[in-house]
C-alpha cells in the first residue's frame, strides 16, 4: 500500500540559487542582503543614493557616492576611512571628518564637534526604512529595490520643502 502523505527524498536542483534572482542580490551565509549607501546635505536631505551588495566594503563606493558633490565637508563614519577617499575629498576642497580605523598605524585628527551631525544621515536611514518595503527588502530585483528607495527620499524631499 503506497502512502501519498511520505515526502520523497529528492532534494532541490543544484543550481546555485533561484534563476530569477538579479545581480546584487547576493547570497550570504546570514541570508540574501543589500547594502544602502547614502549621501546627504547638511539638513538631511538626501542627495544620492547607491545600493550594492551586503558583502561590498563602505569605502570601495565612496568614490560614486561624493563624486561631483560640493561641501566644505566630508563626514562619514570608519567604514569609509581609508587614503583613497581622504585624497578624494582633498582633491574635491572637502574636509575629511571621518574618525581613524584602530588599526590605523598613524591616527588622523578630525573635529570631533563637527563629527557630531552626521546624526543626519542615520536620521535619513530612519525615514527611509520607516517604509516597511524598504526596511524588509521586500523588492527582490535590485532596480525595484533601488527605486522604491529613491521614491521614499522623493516623498520625504517633498513633504519637507
Amino acid at each position: 500500500m503506497a502512502d501519498d502523505r511520505r515526502q520523497s527524498l529528492q532534494g532541490s536542483p543544484a543550481r546555485g540559487g533561484c534563476a530569477g534572482r538579479k545581480p546584487g542580490y547576493e547570497s550570504h551565509k546570514r541570508g540574501l542582503n543589500t547594502k544602502l549607501h547614502l549621501a546627504v546635505d547638511a539638513h538631511g536631505m538626501p542627495v544620492r543614493i547607491i545600493a550594492t551588495e551586503g558583502t561590498r566594503a563602505d569605502c570601495s563606493e565612496a568614490a560614486s557616492l561624493i563624486g561631483g558633490i560640493d561641501a566644505e565637508h566630508l563626514i562619514a563614519d570608519k567604514g569609509y576611512d581609508s587614503d583613497a577617499v581622504i585624497r578624494q575629498a582633498r582633491s574635491q576642497g572637502m574636509q575629511a571628518q571621518i574618525p581613524p580605523r584602530k588599526n590605523r598605524k598613524e591616527p588622523r585628527d578630525y573635529d570631533k564637534h563637527l563629527y557630531r551631525q552626521r546624526h543626519q544621515v542615520e536620521n535619513a536611514f530612519l525615514h527611509l526604512k520607516g517604509w516597511r518595503g524598504i526596511a524588509t527588502r521586500y523588492a527582490k530585483n535590485l532596480a525595484s529595490f533601488l527605486a522604491a528607495a529613491q521614491i521614499r527620499c522623493l516623498a520625504l524631499w517633498l513633504r519637507i520643502s
